[in-house]
């Protein structure tokens, strides 16, 4: 399982999605002082989630 790293900002599409506001609460902490955007982090914790589940998926 690779590490996961708080990504730079990259081009996306706006998408609109609900999240708990905890857990806003704690991607804004982990990405405080960096140049992550909140959008940037989601998809790179997604990304990262997806190669997890292709992963154990690959092992079964």
């Amino acid at each position: 399982m690779s590490k996961f790293k708080i990504p730079k900002a990259s081009p996306t599409v706006n998408k609109t999605i609900r999240f708990p506001c905890d857990v806003v609460e704690d991607v804004e902490k982990a990405i405080c002082g960096t140049s992550c955007t909140f959008s940037a982090f989601v998809i790179a914790a997604v990304k990262n989630a997806l190669n997890d589940l292709n992963e154990y998926e690959e092992k079964q």
